[in-house]
């Protein structure tokens, strides 16, 4: 299954424009992802990546009811699979 999971920017790179890129927590998992469609994204902020592009910013409390269902559905070990 392929979703858009949310994670948290812990750091940016210094890129500009397609090149601009970061450090993202996946409830414990970090992975680079590429930040170019969500220019206005910082550090601290949620944003939900699929396929390894940010694709749009959201809440601190959606983001948590995000990784809420997927432990109930046991899909988080997914997000450590380099091939998933």
């Amino acid at each position: 299954m392929c979703l858009g999971i949310p994670g948290r920017i812990l750091e940016i790179g210094d890129g500009e424009g397609v090149a601009r890129a970061g450090r993202v927590d996946f409830g414990g998992i970090v992975k680079e992802a590429s930040l170019a469609f969500v220019p206005d994204a910082g550090v601290g902020d949620y944003v939900v990546v699929h396929v390894g592009f940010a694709i749009a910013r959201l809440d601190e409390a959606e983001a948590a009811r995000v990784f809420d269902y997927l432990r109930q559905m046991d899909e988080l070990g997914e997000l450590g699979d380099e091939r998933g």
